[in-house]
């Protein structure tokens, strides 16, 4: 769906999802001013039943009324007064298809707000999915799911009920002293004197309480992430005994969030008890113009009761038009938080200039002269190298050197700003390749790999879903993660735990890399994807990728790169590259750089040293 963006204002965004079910909608108004005009002609049959009856005067009320006793033979004080229960039938007949109308107009805007809210819904995570990867790091997540929950159910509520209110009381307003004025203007006057006060004020308390709630939602989304960092990273939290940590953090938002509300209760709070107040002084101010116009013969029973019921009934609703419109303040930071997404530029935008572009079977991957930065400092300064295809490519660094930012780079997670260099598969640049066709002929298996709470089969076959199982266990047997699957109380049917916290970091790692084997790409980057394993399984895993082949192409190898911090990852690669603060320090093939005695010498006997050191002890 296309949403209309720019907006200054975000009930734009109401109206983008309402399509397909504005004519429902709008019926649902129509049956609720028709339940308005019902409930309306009741007072009138009373007015006209106490002037006509008990007060013996000449025939009153709205000339629909009137006509329609006549009609009948009802036409003096004691044939009405001998059939009066056809007053009551009427009022009865007027409270039924008041009630028809009323349950029309609920029906009918229950089933296009739910409608509108799933396309809404809908829209939200289908908008999320197409947003770029650094979208989703500078965003926290639980501040994403509190806005694709709380704020969309605070919209649900405007538009299924509150949003009505608002209509119904203007309607009420309207029909009230479209009959009030023709009774008797100064008890009008008298009645409406109130309620532009009540209105302004109302609409003042809009403004004030708009930022507080803006700032309560923020809380409430901070509190989210708070509760979903603890959730998610249990195990880290028992291994260091963070609990207490945890939960004082999670009371001092607590108690923020808790303040940020209680101080919304105490403006509510004023705004309900200023107006009582005003109510109270409109109901004081009628009943000293009632009694002001009896005296003075201006008004009869009948019509003073009409000015009551009237009153009574726009009253309350003129009177909650407060508490929708602070519903309403909500809604508008809610959309405004919604729109925030929605406007978000997705990734589609230049895929489209080269969606037939198709990825070329063992290409050359070339980086010319590349810098790229996240904020101030560069990551990665002026690198040029170039990955020939079908062969692995090793990559090593200490923490922090730029080697996932290559990563990240390929798979087009990152897009590179113009004159900061070029990246380049089978001589076409990489950004003339939609993203989508790219990623799927490219694996990554990334050091804290995601399971989904399914089982390991399903995990292990998200990508290719219907798999036989006999092509599962191959992956598995590639990765060395079959056997340790086989030991499980339910081998591969074995659900394992949110992110796949019921396995170890070892065992995670090498269910994504059988998920990623499975794919068969072009190109598989192992992003210290070994670093949980030992040095045997790395090793093991490493002889069983040397001979697979892409999926693409049954008689070529893919292209393979291994990036590590741990040299026996990528010791049997054709071709390692070292980098160190963004920059390329040495490359060659295992033996050229062995005999060069540079760094990557001097890192292989550090390591191997240490590795003599442990055998030792």
């Amino acid at each position: 769906m296309q949403i209309i963006k720019d907006r200054k204002n975000p009930f734009f965004l109401l109206w983008d999802v309402s399509r397909g079910g504005r004519a429902l909608y709008f019926l649902g108004f129509v049956f609720m001013l028709l339940s308005v005009c019902c409930s309306f002609l009741l007072p009138q049959l009373i007015r006209f039943v106490v002037d006509s009856v008990v007060g013996g005067l000449p025939a009153s009320g709205i000339p629909l009324i009137p006509k329609l006793f006549s009609a009948y033979g009802f036409t003096d004080r004691s044939a009405l007064r001998a059939n009066l229960f056809w007053a009551g039938l009427l009022a009865l007949c007027l409270a039924a298809i008041g009630g028809i109308f009323n349950f029309g107009h609920h029906i009918c805007l229950a089933a296009s707000a739910e409608g509108m809210i799933k396309r809404m819904r809908d829209m939200l995570y289908s908008h999320i999915q197409r947003l770029p990867y650094e979208w989703h790091v500078g965003i926290q997540t639980g501040d994403i799911i509190q806005r694709c929950t709380s704020d969309v159910e605070v919209v649900r509520g405007f538009v299924s009920s509150q949003l009505t209110e608002i209509v119904r009381a203007l309607g009420l307003v309207a029909f009230a002293y479209s009959f009030l004025f023709p009774i008797n203007s100064p008890m009008a006057v008298a009645s409406l004197a109130f309620l532009p006060v009540i209105s302004i004020y109302s609409f003042a308390f809009l403004k004030s309480a708009a930022e507080r709630f803006l700032a309560a939602d923020e809380a409430e989304g901070k509190l989210l992430t708070i509760a979903q960092e603890n959730f998610t990273g249990v195990r880290v939290v028992r291994a260091f005994g963070r609990e207490r940590y945890e939960v004082d953090r999670f009371d001092r938002q607590n108690r923020h969030f808790a303040s940020l509300w209680m101080r919304l209760g105490e403006i509510l709070s004023t705004y309900w008890g200023v107006g009582d107040l005003l109510t109270g002084l409109q109901m004081l101010a009628l009943c000293a113009a009632g009694a002001w116009q009896a005296s003075i013969g201006g008004v009869t029973v009948g019509e003073f009761m009409v000015f009551i019921s009237y009153n009574s009934m726009i009253i309350w609703p003129v009177r909650g038009l407060g508490r929708v419109l602070s519903e309403a303040s909500k809604t508008a930071v809610s959309l405004r938080r919604l729109a925030e997404i929605m406007e978000a530029h997705t990734e589609t935008g230049v895929d489209e200039i080269a969606e037939s572009a198709e990825l070329p079977a063992n290409s050359d991957i070339v980086f010319d002269h590349v810098t790229f930065s996240y904020g101030e400092a560069p990551v990665l300064r002026d690198i040029s190298f170039t990955i020939r295809g079908g062969t692995t490519f090793g990559i090593l660094g200490a923490t922090g050197s730029g080697k996932t930012t290559v990563a990240y780079l390929i798979c087009r997670l990152y897009d590179l700003a113009p004159g900061n260099g070029q990246i380049k598969i089978g001589g076409m640049d990489i950004r003339q390749f939609n993203r989508r066709q790219l990623r799927r002929h490219i694996g990554i298996v990334l050091q804290e790999p995601f399971l989904y709470s399914r089982t390991i089969r399903e995990n292990v076959a998200s990508l290719k879903p219907g798999l036989p199982i006999e092509r599962i266990r191959e992956a598995a047997s590639v990765s060395q993660v079959d056997a340790t699957i086989d030991s499980l109380s339910s081998g591969y049917d074995t659900v394992v735990g949110e992110r796949g916290v019921t396995l170890s970091g070892g065992q995670k790692q090498r269910v994504a890399i059988a998920r990623a084997i499975l794919q068969e790409p072009e190109i598989m980057i192992f992003d210290d994807s070994f670093s949980a394993v030992d040095t045997e399984t790395d090793a093991r895993i490493r002889a069983a990728l040397a001979g697979r082949v892409s999926g693409k192409e049954n008689t070529k190898k893919a292209t393979t790169i291994i990036i590590a911090c741990r040299i026996t990852s990528v010791s049997k690669a054709d071709m390692i590259m070292v980098m160190n603060e963004g920059r390329v320090l040495e490359m060659g093939t295992p033996e050229e750089l062995m005999s060069r005695g540079g760094v990557y010498r001097r890192i292989h006997d550090m390591q191997q040293s240490i590795g003599d050191d442990d055998d030792a002890a």
